[in-house]
């Protein structure tokens, strides 16, 4: 795969744009690399699945083959220094929400290119030998002069007790998730007239190899001006970082994301989409497995209020490490 400047990708996206022309792209999380395809349909040196819209040919699955996870994780010691990190800057104001990441140790018995296969998202992409995503999370929608992005936060195992309504009554769950709305609000104001929240917190099922989770998600839209075609790198850009997996302000909450967490992300917690010519499609890079050394590590996280329970995040980490079989 062919990296580029994260600002040639976003030139290439306008350009692509302006003549109507198809595209795959991609951009870390740190905006300092991505990737661009035109016409990716035709080429599969990285696969993708958007919705309805795949470019991948047939796999070998593994179907015969029992999928096996083992999740071998940092210790909670460590992880709590992170979060103390994090606590301080909540608690003197430097932020409101802050999304903490963990890249956990795994092995797994199926490859990148057969997880890919066999897991089951509306949002899936792979570049071989590096990295596997298979995201439910939209980052936004663009079609027919209409932005639309669908944040997700607010996570519980649904085998508890009435689950929904623990997860809809959580005080620290309902915090986080109006935080974010409220960001993201803010986010396609940049962009966008009459930005409006379409639907509040709705409770959505995901089905894991291990488990069935369930999330809440709200929908927030706004209208774009009549020439955003030619302006979609600038469009996505220009709400870069994700803000659900950021957090709030965005600027003195990546500098404490980066204190705390020590190392970059790259493609994790970026952001990838594809152009058909008419509509863009594109998500947040979570549920993510990346390779290193012949290794797999699992990225995975979750935001941190000042109404947060380390422990319980600590397990919140853990229980986000899943295939969607």
């Amino acid at each position: 795969m062919i990296e580029f400047d994260a600002d040639i990708v976003c030139q290439k996206m306008n350009e692509a744009g302006r003549k109507r022309t198809p595209f795959l792209f991609g951009v870390n999380f740190e905006m300092t690399s991505g990737f661009f395809f035109e016409n990716p349909m035709d080429d599969q040196s990285v696969l993708f699945s958007v919705g309805k819209n795949s470019n991948h040919p047939q796999l070998q699955t593994g179907n015969n083959v029992l999928p096996l996870l083992k999740k071998k994780p940092g210790s909670y010691e460590d992880y709590f220094s992170k979060f103390q990190i994090v606590s301080n800057a909540l608690h003197k104001g430097n932020s409101f929400l802050l999304n903490l990441t963990e890249r956990t140790a795994i092995e797994c018995n199926l490859t990148l290119e057969e997880i890919y296969s066999r897991t089951n998202a509306l949002y899936k992409i792979l570049v071989p030998d590096k990295f596997v995503c298979f995201s439910p999370e939209s980052f936004v929608k663009i079609a027919g002069g209409e932005i639309s992005s669908y944040p997700m936060k607010g996570t519980i195992d649904a085998s508890l007790p009435d689950a929904e309504a623990q997860l809809m009554a959580d005080y620290k769950e309902t915090c986080e998730h109006n935080t974010i709305v409220d960001l993201i609000r803010n986010d396609l104001s940049i962009v966008a007239d009459h930005v409006h929240v379409h639907r509040f917190r709705y409770v959505d099922v995901l089905k894991t190899n291990e488990k069935e989770l369930l999330q809440t998600s709200s929908e927030i839209c706004g209208t774009l001006p009549g020439n955003y075609h030619e302006r979609l790198g600038s469009i996505i850009f220009d709400m870069l970082p994700a803000g659900s997996i950021s957090g709030a302000p965005k600027q003195s909450t990546v500098n404490t994301i980066r204190n705390a967490e020590k190392m970059e992300r790259g493609y994790y917690t970026g952001v990838f989409g594809y152009y058909d010519g008419e509509t863009l499609d594109s998500a947040v890079m979570i549920r993510y497995i990346e390779k290193e050394n012949g290794n797999y590590y699992f990225r995975s996280g979750g935001g941190i209020t000042v109404n947060s329970n380390p422990e319980e995040e600590y397990q919140e980490v853990l229980d986000k490490i899943y295939l969607p079989l």
